[in-house]
């Protein structure tokens, strides 16, 4: 293809960027021949469709090496030498990062509704609220091998050379955050957050990369009276919410069960934590690639088909009769479930020896709640997890906990017709009949909030058929007017929207 002068004059940082790539060619070798020679020799046809956006993109490549924090030239990764052109801004996409949300007023209203039930729940039950770094050390989540949390980081080295990531679970900076406390802690602690957590996975309904998370844990108590407090509190937040114990459940069992299953097959301790994660993926992956999972972390074929039988058990009493009664897995279950029956849920609850929850640092009574349909993914799960703050180098404390998630309830709520519509509500909107008025509205609004009301100010001038339409959108309960007559008199109209009645009050006298 023969050179075509004006495709070099084309966009002059495109030259920037295609001209280490023509000098780097063997017939450019010579000293003698200059960046301008390339208009005699044919030009390859470049590896991208050429376009306005890929010129943009090209301009952008190119200078983004070119500076560092000073303005030199080491070329950071990531640094801009100049602002995005007009072209850029107007192309950039518009919708937020895959697996993340936008939260608009009416979505923004739905979650601070779901928010204040978590809250108000945790109160109930007499727990404290904390809150922690969004961002923590990588090390802080790293833990066992095969854990599905440590592919799914959101993680780097930030400018300090440090390696840290978005939190993708709430639990280590909790155990963290009673490591630094120490002994000036009194125990026991039952604190509550709600948090922001991000983990790169795989989506589906209800399942997303960035999630907000309602975490109740209960530390410095061995009892499993612990466990059954914190499934209480879920239930409590369950029917606060309108959701019954024929929409959910709660499937438990305890790491114990799996515990002593190996001991009898003399399976080493420390492909303990490998086989739970393992058992994890029971209801995501065909049941062959669980076999054979378990049979090369170790486990024997009799092994594995001896554990897959007492892990399809759904009756505790007939796990009693496979594993007797003197151990600990069966006494903390049925412990448990005879608290249930004391706090009122019994029908909430059932035995699944299948459930190990994929975390390693769980250790005994472990719990999932779930939709009876199965149409979604769990919806919460915890458990007890004693030997978490040892990994962290602390001394260790009895722990449980759960993690609640707000994508998958919101689901459910739109299944069962129960999401509620939770509208902007103002008690009073203002609004002056005449320009010259706008600062004497703006007086009654100043009067009103003071005394603790919400008003909506009318900033403008406005037609009176604006206005009630306004205050329709937002259930203002009153609307207040400021006409020329009354307020020279020291009066403003009152008009209650929900009834029609009208009539004038003082200034002074508004309240």
């Amino acid at each position: 293809m023969p050179a075509n002068p004006s495709f070099l004059i084309l966009h002059p940082r495109l030259n920037l960027y295609l001209k280490p790539f023509f000098l780097s060619l063997p017939h450019f070798s010579s000293p003698s021949l200059t960046f301008n020679s390339i208009r005699r020799f044919p030009i390859p046809k470049p590896p991208f469709p050429i376009n306005r956006r890929n010129l943009s993109s090209l301009s952008s490549a190119a200078t983004t090496q070119s500076t560092d924090d000073n303005g030199g030239g080491r070329g950071r990764p990531g640094a801009l030498s100049a602002p995005p052109t007009t072209d850029d801004v107007r192309r950039i996409d518009v919708n937020p990062p895959r697996g993340t949300r936008d939260f608009p007023p009416e979505e923004m209203r739905l979650r601070n509704w779901l928010f204040r039930n978590f809250r108000e729940v945790s109160l109930l039950f007499g727990f404290e609220e904390v809150d922690f770094p969004v961002l923590e050390s990588e090390a802080l989540f790293i833990r066992k091998a095969g854990e599905e949390i440590r592919d799914q980081l959101y993680c780097f080295e930030d400018r300090g050379n440090r390696r840290v990531a978005l939190r993708p679970e709430l639990t280590p900076s909790l155990a963290r955050l009673v490591i630094q406390k120490g002994k000036s802690l009194s125990l026991p602690l039952k604190w509550f957050a709600i948090g922001q957590c991000w983990r790169y996975e795989r989506m589906t309904r209800g399942r997303r990369r960035e999630h907000y998370q309602w975490n109740m844990d209960i530390i410095g108590v061995p009892d499993v009276t612990a466990e059954a407090e914190l499934i209480s509190s879920i239930v409590t937040f369950f029917k606060r919410i309108g959701i019954t114990a024929s929409d959910v459940g709660f499937k438990v069992s305890s790491r114990k069960v799996l515990q002593e299953v190996l001991r009898c097959y003399s399976i080493p301790e420390n492909l303990f934590s490998k086989v739970c994660i393992i058992i994890d993926k029971i209801e995501k992956i065909p049941m062959d690639e669980i076999k054979k999972e378990l049979k090369s972390a170790g486990v024997s074929e009799k092994a594995v088909e001896e554990l897959l039988q007492v892990l399809s058990i759904k009756s505790l009493t007939k796990l009693e009769e496979i594993l007797g009664s003197a151990g600990e897995a069966v006494a903390d279950l049925k412990l448990l479930f005879s608290l249930a029956e004391k706090f009122g849920y019994s029908e909430w609850i059932e035995f699944d020896a299948s459930i190990v929850r994929g975390l390693a640092y769980y250790t005994g009574i472990v719990f999932e709640g779930f939709d009876r349909e199965g149409k979604l993914r769990a919806i919460c799960g915890g458990g007890r997890y004693d030997q978490l703050l040892s990994t962290f180098g602390g001394d260790d404390l009895p722990a449980c906990g759960f993690g609640f998630g707000d994508a998958v309830i919101i689901e459910l709520l739109k299944d069962k017709g129960l999401l509620p519509e939770v509208n902007l509500e103002v008690e009073n909107i203002v609004s002056a009949l005449d320009v010259d008025l706008q600062g004497a509205a703006a007086r009654v609004a100043s009067i009103l909030r003071e005394k603790g009301q919400s008003v909506d100010l009318v900033l403008e001038s406005k037609p009176l058929k604006w206005v009630f339409k306004r205050a329709a959108r937002i259930n203002a309960e009153r609307l207040i007017l400021v006409g020329s007559s009354e307020w020279q008199r020291g009066m403003v109209s009152v008009k209650i929207l929900s009834s029609g009645e009208q009539y004038e009050v003082k200034l002074d006298e508004l309240e």
